[in-house]
């Protein structure tokens, strides 16, 4: 049995996510913050998921966009390119021939029980789903493996990625000799559900989320918007059910959460107050953050020298990667 590609000093983590919208308080919280945090444990690889956007996304104009936008976000919230490698899908061309390779080794049935396709499926709509849509999966797994990932965080409901990956890695491992490392979810043991402005799950397709470095102005408008019950301002109200108090315990110490609640519990004490609370604390935790992101969205120069060199030694382990699988299946090694 071979052993695919020296261990590094470090176990590598691998994150992506897609460049579709405005990166909110929900992508913030649930997957960017944490995910950044891997950069002091692991050999972090993150990458902007444009190769995937391109199911839905339109617009290259937004594509380029919002591919810089959610660059600046993880370089304002602490992202280390020294450290790290940040780089775009699209600029690894790797991961599109490996995936063509997993492609081989798929069964149609295993894709129609994924997650997002089954989805229009029983909505009626899969006939207009896009081939993208179906294939998913398996350029997700792609990604995966093509940068022999130890550990992928992702939430729960991420888990059967993961479990496809390992699959089909140990499928092609099977059928053509050891090829590819066999990766590890890493489960969050507490997966944070953020709540919009109406109350539901935070998403981008709900348009209800507060975006993560809005200017103050339109910050504080969006978290005047929260819903709340009409309980009058006199009377105590349940702070285990407000939307205000589920986004203020994210950003507030311990004794401000604990006075808020003391306060909700007591009466005399309206939303508009804890609304107030909310925006100062999200501000002051994000301001520096966003005096940062708004230096770096007028710098693009600064932002493609991070992408490119990301994609150079994200391309040194992908090329290595897809070369044992290409020898495997009787093809050549290309030359460097």
């Amino acid at each position: 049995m071979t052993t695919p590609n020296p261990t590094p000093s470090r176990r590598r983590s691998l994150s992506g996510i897609k460049s579709t919208g405005h990166p909110h308080l929900g992508n913030y919280l649930g997957m960017i913050r944490p995910a950044i945090a891997l950069q002091e444990t692991h050999d972090a690889f993150y990458f902007v998921a444009d190769l995937h956007a391109l199911t839905s996304e339109r617009d290259p104009v937004a594509m380029r966009q919002q591919t810089y936008e959610i660059t600046a976000t993880f370089l304002a919230c602490g992202l280390d390119p020294q450290r790290a490698s940040f780089f775009r899908q699209s600029d690894v061309p790797e991961v599109t021939e490996l995936a063509w390779y997993l492609s081989c080794v798929t069964a149609m049935g295993e894709l129609e029980r994924a997650h997002a396709f089954k989805a229009k499926k029983d909505e009626g709509t899969d006939g207009a789903a896009v081939h993208g849509l179906f294939a998913y999966p398996v350029l997700m797994a792609a990604d995966i493996l093509i940068y022999d990932a130890h550990v992928v965080p992702v939430g729960k409901d991420q888990i059967q990625h993961i479990e496809m990956t390992r699959d089909w890695a140990q499928r092609f491992n099977h059928h053509f000799g050891e090829t590819f490392r066999i990766p590890d979810a890493m489960v969050q043991k507490e997966v944070m559900t953020i709540p919009g402005i109406d109350g539901r799950k935070m998403s981008k397709s709900y348009d209800n989320g507060i975006e993560v470095f809005m200017p103050q102005k339109k910050l504080k408008q969006r978290v005047m918007q929260i819903v709340t019950d009409s309980t009058p301002l006199e009377a105590p109200k349940d702070p285990e059910t407000c939307n205000v108090v589920a986004l203020y315990k994210y950003f507030a110490t311990e004794d401000e959460l604990a006075e808020m609640k003391a306060k909700y519990r007591a009466g005399n004490y309206g939303y508009g107050h804890a609304k107030l609370a909310l925006f100062e604390a999200i501000d002051r935790s994000l301001g520096p953050k966003r005096a940062e992101y708004d230096r770096l969205m007028a710098d693009k120069g600064e932002l493609e020298a991070v992408l490119r060199e990301g994609a150079r030694k994200a391309r040194e382990v992908a090329f290595d990667v897809l070369g044992r699988a290409r020898e495997k299946v009787g093809f050549h090694r290309r030359p460097v």
